[in-house]
């Protein structure tokens, strides 16, 4: 017979973590599976990543972040929500994947690569940095294309083409190319993503105008080879010798997964799961939803600063539902 919990929640990244604590002090029972390492988005993030939010705005449960940098950076994001779980005490599995939850007798069963458990209630809180939205261009499967960049030594001395214009794709090139890289940046709009940190901005700009770093923009990179790449710009293809290309082009949540655990995507192309705002549930009555994943495609509505709020809002609604 397998352990029934009040919650069951699935992703241990700040979000997942937030609800467990919410949980632990309502005094519900819960369980926490995490299909990687601790907050493993996190961990699989660029080694010399910095947050745009200040460390008070990515505290979970009001446990105090203290960074020695106005903005935190990724090893010390890492030792924070480490230490959170552990002084804490929380109930977590890592690196046991959940791969599938039905509705069973008012309970909902979950079966995970390790077992099976049975819930009151499950928060859905996987993020959406497992699937990479592909370029779906010839030799995109070469191994020379990655679709996560973590290390800039890795293309010292390589050509190296960087898709994107976002925060990761500008962080990349820039790095990269610090470290003595050849890099080419291929943009589809006019330039630089507005949401770029403020004070990368400016570096990334100046790098362009200077010739340092090309980019090609209102431009897409239609074919990878071994040694070279073709570029479809406002003047035609052109093809540029290439070691590596980094496409940085976004990630996605697993919509599958939502689909099967029976929650009501949009049909357009946003794909937003439905959830009450005011509560986060679902259309599955006791199953909810909490941080990005709630954005579908629109993956830069939500982060830890502003999802935070959503372990409140759940364990408040299962404990008045309650009552």
């Amino acid at each position: 017979m397998s352990t029934n919990y009040d919650i069951i929640i699935v992703g241990g990244g700040p979000i997942g973590i937030a609800c467990g604590l919410e949980a632990q002090r309502a005094g519900l029972s819960y369980l926490i599976l995490e299909k990687g390492c601790l907050v493993n988005s996190l961990y699989n993030y660029p080694a010399n990543m910095t947050f745009f939010s200040t460390s008070e705005r990515i505290e979970i449960g009001g446990i105090p972040f203290v960074s020695n940098n106005v903005k935190p950076v990724r090893p010390e994001a890492l030792e924070y929500y480490r230490r959170v779980a552990t002084s804490h005490k929380l109930n977590i599995h890592l690196q046991e994947k959940v791969l599938s939850i039905r509705p069973i007798h008012e309970k909902f069963e979950i079966t995970s690569s390790r077992r099976a458990y049975s819930a009151d209630n499950i928060i859905i809180a996987t993020g959406f940095y497992d699937i990479p939205v592909l370029l779906n261009i010839p030799g995109e499967d070469l191994p020379k294309v990655m679709h996560y960049y973590k290390d800039p030594h890795f293309f010292a001395m390589q050509k190296v083409v960087v898709v994107g214009a976002s925060n990761s794709a500008v962080d990349a090139a820039l790095e990269t190319w610090r470290k003595g890289a050849e890099v080419t940046m291929i943009i589809r709009g006019e330039g630089i993503g507005r949401r770029v940190k403020y004070w990368v901005k400016p570096d990334i700009e100046n790098r362009i105008k200077e010739g340092s770093i090309k980019a090609y923009t209102h431009s897409t990179l239609q074919a990878i080879r071994p040694g070279e790449v073709d570029i479809l710009t406002p003047d035609g293809v052109e093809t540029i010798p290439n070691d590596y290309v980094i496409a940085l082009t976004g990630y996605q949540p697993n919509f599958e997964f939502l689909r099967q655990a029976g929650i009501r995507l949009s049909e357009d192309e946003n794909r937003l799961p439905f959830y009450d705002p005011a509560t986060m549930e679902t259309n599955v009555k006791h199953l909810y939803l909490a941080g990005v994943v709630c954005g579908g495609m629109n993956t830069h509505i939500w982060f830890i600063e502003n999802s935070r709020i959503h372990a409140e809002m759940i364990v408040r609604h299962i404990l008045s539902d309650k009552t």
